[in-house]
Protein backbone atom coordinates (compact mmCIF):
# COMPACT_ATOMS: atom_id res chain seq x y z
CA UNK A 1 0.00 0.00 0.00
CA UNK A 2 2.52 2.47 0.51
CA UNK A 3 4.08 1.85 -2.53
CA UNK A 4 1.26 2.75 -4.31
CA UNK A 5 0.61 5.84 -2.63
CA UNK A 6 4.40 6.54 -3.78
CA UNK A 7 3.46 5.63 -7.59
CA UNK A 8 0.32 8.18 -6.91
CA UNK A 9 2.51 10.97 -5.34
CA UNK A 10 4.98 10.30 -8.32
CA UNK A 11 1.95 11.02 -11.12
CA UNK A 12 1.19 14.03 -9.31
CA UNK A 13 4.63 15.34 -9.43
CA UNK A 14 5.10 14.55 -12.94
CA UNK A 15 1.96 17.00 -13.62
CA UNK A 16 4.79 20.10 -13.51
CA UNK A 17 6.36 18.36 -16.74
CA UNK A 18 5.57 18.00 -20.13
CA UNK A 19 4.39 13.94 -20.74
CA UNK A 20 4.12 14.33 -24.56
CA UNK A 21 8.09 15.92 -24.59
CA UNK A 22 9.68 12.74 -25.83
CA UNK A 23 12.41 12.98 -23.62
CA UNK A 24 10.57 13.01 -20.74
CA UNK A 25 7.99 10.31 -21.72
CA UNK A 26 11.57 8.33 -21.86
CA UNK A 27 12.43 8.52 -18.39
CA UNK A 28 8.58 7.83 -17.05
CA UNK A 29 8.91 4.90 -18.85
CA UNK A 30 12.81 4.48 -17.45
CA UNK A 31 11.49 4.58 -13.60
CA UNK A 32 8.75 2.21 -14.21
CA UNK A 33 11.17 -0.08 -15.82
CA UNK A 34 13.84 0.56 -13.38
CA UNK A 35 11.21 -0.57 -10.54
CA UNK A 36 10.74 -3.58 -12.28
CA UNK A 37 14.37 -4.51 -12.87
CA UNK A 38 14.86 -3.71 -8.80
CA UNK A 39 12.38 -5.94 -7.98
CA UNK A 40 13.10 -8.94 -10.26
CA UNK A 41 17.01 -8.37 -9.63
CA UNK A 42 16.06 -8.45 -5.58
CA UNK A 43 14.14 -11.63 -5.76
CA UNK A 44 16.46 -13.06 -7.69
CA UNK A 45 18.87 -12.62 -4.68
CA UNK A 46 16.59 -13.98 -1.95
CA UNK A 47 15.84 -10.89 -0.33
CA UNK A 48 12.89 -10.52 2.23
CA UNK A 49 10.30 -8.22 1.47
CA UNK A 50 11.62 -4.62 3.30
CA UNK A 51 14.67 -4.85 1.23
CA UNK A 52 12.17 -5.42 -1.74
CA UNK A 53 9.67 -2.60 -1.37
CA UNK A 54 12.91 -0.48 -0.27
CA UNK A 55 14.58 -1.59 -3.52
CA UNK A 56 10.89 -0.68 -5.22
CA UNK A 57 10.84 2.90 -3.48
CA UNK A 58 14.04 4.11 -4.45
CA UNK A 59 13.85 3.08 -7.96
CA UNK A 60 10.55 4.86 -7.87
CA UNK A 61 12.62 7.90 -7.14
CA UNK A 62 16.06 7.54 -8.21
CA UNK A 63 15.60 10.05 -11.45
CA UNK A 64 13.38 12.52 -10.02
CA UNK A 65 15.46 15.04 -10.97
CA UNK A 66 15.99 14.37 -14.58
CA UNK A 67 12.41 15.75 -15.15
CA UNK A 68 13.83 19.56 -14.48
CA UNK A 69 17.10 18.93 -16.25
CA UNK A 70 14.75 18.03 -18.98
CA UNK A 71 12.93 21.30 -18.74
CA UNK A 72 16.26 23.55 -18.02
CA UNK A 73 18.75 21.88 -20.50
CA UNK A 74 16.53 19.52 -22.91
CA UNK A 75 19.38 17.68 -22.66
CA UNK A 76 20.76 14.17 -20.69
CA UNK A 77 24.22 15.45 -20.21
CA UNK A 78 25.59 14.95 -16.76
CA UNK A 79 28.43 17.67 -17.33
CA UNK A 80 25.17 20.22 -17.32
CA UNK A 81 23.47 19.16 -14.89
CA UNK A 82 23.70 16.50 -11.77
CA UNK A 83 20.35 14.96 -12.08
CA UNK A 84 21.23 12.58 -9.32
CA UNK A 85 22.04 15.08 -6.41
CA UNK A 86 19.34 17.20 -7.52
CA UNK A 87 17.03 14.57 -6.95
CA UNK A 88 18.48 13.69 -3.45
CA UNK A 89 18.55 17.50 -2.59
CA UNK A 90 14.72 18.23 -3.14
CA UNK A 91 13.83 14.82 -1.69
CA UNK A 92 15.69 15.23 1.73
CA UNK A 93 16.84 18.93 1.62
CA UNK A 94 13.49 20.45 0.65
CA UNK A 95 11.65 17.36 2.60
CA UNK A 96 9.57 16.81 -0.34
CA UNK A 97 10.34 12.93 0.38
CA UNK A 98 7.35 13.42 2.82
CA UNK A 99 5.08 13.49 -0.34
CA UNK A 100 6.32 9.99 -1.30
CA UNK A 101 6.77 8.24 2.17
CA UNK A 102 5.67 9.00 5.58
CA UNK A 103 7.93 6.74 7.36
CA UNK A 104 11.20 8.18 8.25
CA UNK A 105 13.08 4.99 8.93
CA UNK A 106 14.95 4.31 5.76
CA UNK A 107 15.34 8.00 4.79
CA UNK A 108 18.88 7.18 4.56
CA UNK A 109 19.31 4.85 2.76
CA UNK A 110 17.26 6.52 -0.17
CA UNK A 111 19.03 9.36 0.28
CA UNK A 112 22.61 7.81 -0.08
CA UNK A 113 21.57 5.41 -2.81
CA UNK A 114 19.60 8.34 -4.86
CA UNK A 115 22.59 10.63 -4.45
CA UNK A 116 25.34 7.84 -5.48
CA UNK A 117 23.54 5.97 -8.72
CA UNK A 118 24.92 7.70 -11.42
CA UNK A 119 28.44 8.90 -9.75
CA UNK A 120 31.07 7.12 -11.55
CA UNK A 121 32.62 5.17 -9.11
CA UNK A 122 30.60 4.93 -5.25
CA UNK A 123 32.18 6.42 -2.61
CA UNK A 124 33.22 3.93 0.46
CA UNK A 125 30.28 3.05 2.58
CA UNK A 126 30.25 1.13 5.46
CA UNK A 127 26.78 0.33 6.12
CA UNK A 128 25.97 -2.97 4.49
CA UNK A 129 22.22 -2.08 3.78
CA UNK A 130 23.03 1.39 2.31
CA UNK A 131 25.70 -0.06 0.60
CA UNK A 132 23.27 -2.95 -0.78
CA UNK A 133 20.63 -0.57 -1.83
CA UNK A 134 23.57 1.60 -3.98
CA UNK A 135 24.83 -1.26 -5.69
CA UNK A 136 21.21 -2.49 -5.93
CA UNK A 137 19.64 0.92 -7.88
CA UNK A 138 23.04 1.51 -9.71
CA UNK A 139 22.40 -2.21 -11.12
CA UNK A 140 18.53 -1.84 -11.78
CA UNK A 141 19.51 1.50 -13.48
CA UNK A 142 21.74 -0.20 -16.50
CA UNK A 143 19.87 -3.32 -16.66
CA UNK A 144 16.56 -0.92 -17.94
CA UNK A 145 19.25 1.27 -20.01
CA UNK A 146 19.72 -1.77 -21.54
CA UNK A 147 15.78 -1.95 -22.60
CA UNK A 148 15.89 1.87 -23.43
CA UNK A 149 18.86 1.74 -25.80
CA UNK A 150 16.53 -1.23 -28.02
CA UNK A 151 13.43 0.60 -27.58
CA UNK A 152 14.15 4.39 -28.57
CA UNK A 153 15.22 6.14 -31.10
CA UNK A 154 19.02 6.21 -31.91
CA UNK A 155 18.52 10.22 -32.42
CA UNK A 156 16.71 10.52 -29.20
CA UNK A 157 19.55 8.42 -27.35
CA UNK A 158 22.24 10.28 -29.05
CA UNK A 159 21.38 13.76 -28.92
CA UNK A 160 19.64 13.87 -32.90
CA UNK A 161 22.62 12.02 -34.43
CA UNK A 162 21.20 8.62 -36.75
CA UNK A 163 22.73 5.08 -36.25
CA UNK A 164 24.19 5.64 -39.13
CA UNK A 165 26.14 8.36 -38.96
CA UNK A 166 27.17 7.25 -35.49
CA UNK A 167 28.37 4.20 -37.43
CA UNK A 168 30.61 6.10 -39.19
CA UNK A 169 32.57 7.38 -36.72
CA UNK A 170 35.65 6.46 -34.84
CA UNK A 171 36.30 5.61 -30.65
CA UNK A 172 38.30 7.83 -29.50
CA UNK A 173 41.16 6.09 -27.62
CA UNK A 174 40.51 7.30 -24.47
CA UNK A 175 37.27 5.36 -24.59
CA UNK A 176 38.70 2.48 -26.19
CA UNK A 177 41.31 1.98 -23.73
CA UNK A 178 38.95 1.42 -20.85
CA UNK A 179 37.01 -0.71 -22.56
CA UNK A 180 39.99 -2.77 -23.27
CA UNK A 181 41.40 -2.36 -19.41
CA UNK A 182 37.64 -3.47 -18.88
CA UNK A 183 36.50 0.12 -17.21
CA UNK A 184 33.46 1.87 -17.81
CA UNK A 185 33.86 5.16 -19.75
CA UNK A 186 34.64 8.37 -18.34
CA UNK A 187 32.09 11.16 -19.64
CA UNK A 188 35.18 13.73 -20.30
CA UNK A 189 36.26 10.95 -22.77
CA UNK A 190 33.79 10.78 -25.06
CA UNK A 191 34.26 12.98 -28.02
CA UNK A 192 32.28 11.31 -30.55
CA UNK A 193 28.42 9.71 -30.34
CA UNK A 194 30.22 6.46 -30.98
CA UNK A 195 31.99 6.96 -28.33
CA UNK A 196 28.52 7.46 -26.13
CA UNK A 197 27.25 3.94 -27.61
CA UNK A 198 30.34 2.12 -26.17
CA UNK A 199 30.16 3.76 -23.30
CA UNK A 200 26.70 2.10 -22.93
CA UNK A 201 28.42 -1.38 -23.31
CA UNK A 202 31.16 -0.50 -21.14
CA UNK A 203 29.23 0.04 -18.40
CA UNK A 204 28.60 -4.09 -18.09
CA UNK A 205 32.11 -4.04 -16.01
CA UNK A 206 30.06 -2.15 -13.72
CA UNK A 207 27.85 -4.61 -12.71
CA UNK A 208 27.51 -5.73 -9.15
CA UNK A 209 25.55 -8.51 -8.83
CA UNK A 210 25.61 -11.77 -10.41
CA UNK A 211 21.97 -11.95 -11.15
CA UNK A 212 22.28 -9.19 -12.96
CA UNK A 213 24.22 -10.49 -14.85
CA UNK A 214 22.81 -13.36 -15.64
CA UNK A 215 19.62 -11.31 -17.17
CA UNK A 216 21.74 -9.18 -19.23
CA UNK A 217 22.79 -12.78 -20.78
CA UNK A 218 18.86 -14.41 -20.78
CA UNK A 219 18.25 -11.06 -22.66
CA UNK A 220 21.41 -11.19 -25.24
CA UNK A 221 21.61 -7.30 -24.06
CA UNK A 222 25.53 -7.28 -25.18
CA UNK A 223 24.68 -8.55 -28.65
CA UNK A 224 21.82 -6.55 -29.39
CA UNK A 225 23.12 -3.19 -28.24
CA UNK A 226 26.62 -3.35 -29.82
CA UNK A 227 24.42 -4.90 -33.25
CA UNK A 228 22.04 -1.82 -33.24
CA UNK A 229 24.48 0.38 -35.05
CA UNK A 230 25.88 -0.25 -38.55
CA UNK A 231 29.75 -0.25 -38.14
CA UNK A 232 30.46 1.38 -41.86
CA UNK A 233 33.31 2.57 -40.52
CA UNK A 234 36.01 -0.66 -40.57
CA UNK A 235 38.04 0.06 -37.98
CA UNK A 236 35.11 0.96 -35.33
CA UNK A 237 33.49 -2.58 -36.97
CA UNK A 238 36.03 -4.50 -36.21
CA UNK A 239 36.66 -3.27 -32.48
CA UNK A 240 33.00 -3.31 -31.91
CA UNK A 241 33.03 -6.77 -32.37
CA UNK A 242 35.91 -7.22 -30.31
CA UNK A 243 34.38 -5.35 -27.95
CA UNK A 244 31.23 -7.75 -28.02
CA UNK A 245 33.31 -11.26 -27.70
CA UNK A 246 35.71 -9.23 -24.77
CA UNK A 247 32.35 -8.46 -23.10
CA UNK A 248 30.63 -11.90 -22.83
CA UNK A 249 33.67 -13.75 -21.83
CA UNK A 250 33.78 -11.24 -18.88
CA UNK A 251 30.04 -12.09 -17.93
CA UNK A 252 30.64 -15.55 -18.31
CA UNK A 253 33.64 -15.59 -16.25
CA UNK A 254 31.99 -13.54 -13.36
CA UNK A 255 28.86 -15.62 -13.86
CA UNK A 256 30.74 -19.49 -13.69
CA UNK A 257 33.04 -18.05 -11.09
CA UNK A 258 29.76 -17.19 -8.62
CA UNK A 259 28.64 -20.37 -9.72
CA UNK A 260 31.22 -22.66 -7.91
CA UNK A 261 31.30 -20.31 -4.99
Amino acid sequence: MEFEQAKIAFESYLAGYDREDEKVYLKIVHTYGVVACSEEIARRMGLDEENIFLAKMIALLHDIGRFEQLRLYDSFDPGVFDHAQYGADILFREGRIREFLPERTWDEIIEKAIRHHSAFQLPEIADEKILLHAKLIRDADKLDNCRVKLDERVEVLLGGVSAQEAGRQEISEEVWNACLEGHSVLSKDRKTSLDYWVSYVAYFFDIYFTETLQIIQEQSYVEKIIDRIPYENLVSNKRMQELKKHVIEYIIKRVTKASKQ
